[in-house]
């Protein structure tokens, strides 16, 4: 699978100011890869797009090996009605029980199934949601801050157990969490403002798995990498 960009391009309407400029870049093969980049500078403009990708004119985004794409951000909303827990009930295949069950334990829900979604704090929100997408069918997903609020000793946690249990699909994590990044991706397209001369480049990323652990030297050099990618 490879999701690949040739020369994308993307105005707001009613703007003539390009927020994306002229964008390449290829990112091959299962697992998780990145978008690093300040505020403001498209990633989730860019997220959007792919998921639009055969709408686009001229198509400068290219899946092969790739069919279906899902999109989860933070803040996204439940709906409110019943217990949360009910709903994954609700949208599980039958075939997938087992790992809703071990999704609910490695993301240490199991204590709130009961409640409904308002009554949850940001960071439970925004894990039961992610829940809710691991739980159907992708190729590829695109993690838009989706563990925001979430604490850093738990997401050490979830994000490697989530490379393992999906080690054949592939993760586009968007983050502001430098150092996140750095150690838990394969490859990181660090986007500038489209003014720069290098509007993408590309970094290697250390691709920490469950059961290693990144050296500080290694963890400082990527992530001096990316700040210099700007």
């Amino acid at each position: 699978m490879r999701l690949e960009c040739n020369g994308l391009n993307f105005i707001y309407p009613g703007s003539d100011v390009r927020v994306i400029d002229n964008l390449r870049f290829s990112m091959a093969g299962p697992g998780f890869h990145a978008v690093f980049g300040p505020s403001g500078v498209g990633k989730t403009s860019f997220a959007r797009l792919l998921t639009q990708r055969r709408n686009l004119p001229d198509q400068p985004v290219k899946t092969p090996g790739i069919d279906t794409i899902l999109y989860t951000y933070n803040q996204e909303r439940l709906p409110g009605w019943s217990a949360v827990g009910r709903h994954l009930d609700q949208v599980c295949p039958p075939e997938r029980q087992e790992l809703k069950k071990e999704l609910i334990d490695l993301f240490r829900l199991e204590p709130f199934l009961d409640a409904r979604f308002s009554q949850l704090s940001m960071g439970q929100q925004n894990r039961m949601n992610l829940i809710r997408y691991l739980l159907q069918d992708f190729d590829l997903m695109i993690l838009d801050e989706s563990l925001a609020n979430v604490d850093e000793k738990l997401r050490r946690t979830i994000l490697p157990a989530i490379k393992d249990r999906f080690a054949h699909k592939m993760f586009l994590y968007i983050s502001h969490n430098l150092m996140e990044v750095a150690r838990f991706c394969r490859r990181i397209l660090v986007l500038n403002q489209p003014s720069q001369r290098l509007p993408g480049r590309m970094i290697s990323g250390l691709d920490e798995k469950t059961g290693t652990e990144t050296k500080k030297s290694a963890l400082d050099r990527v992530m001096l990498e990316i700040m210099n990618a700007f």
